[in-house]
């Protein structure tokens, strides 16, 4: 890292509750911002960079989410959040 540069904060970190599929692989089910509960509908996307997971999800809100797990430090963290138009 550049002298004087700051490790960027997360923007949110989250409590995420997950499903291992027959691979192993874990899929977001449930995220949790502090006592607020989101039941993950649907995983809209998912992609990989070095150092972590990224998912796409609607949740039962109806609500769009990006979450991300650090695969070193395995933080979840809200990246990206889309609330829909009520």
């Amino acid at each position: 890292m550049a002298t004087g540069m700051k490790a960027r904060e997360p923007i949110l970190k989250i409590k995420v509750e997950c499903y291992a599929g027959y691979r192993g692989a874990e899929t977001p089910r449930v995220i949790w911002f502090k006592s607020r509960k989101i039941e993950i509908k649907k995983v809209l996307d998912r992609w990989l960079d070095p150092n972590h997971r990224y998912f796409k999800l609607l949740g039962d809100d109806g609500d769009t989410y990006i979450i991300r797990h650090d695969m070193n430090t395995w933080v979840w963290e809200l990246t990206f959040y889309k609330e829909v138009q009520r």
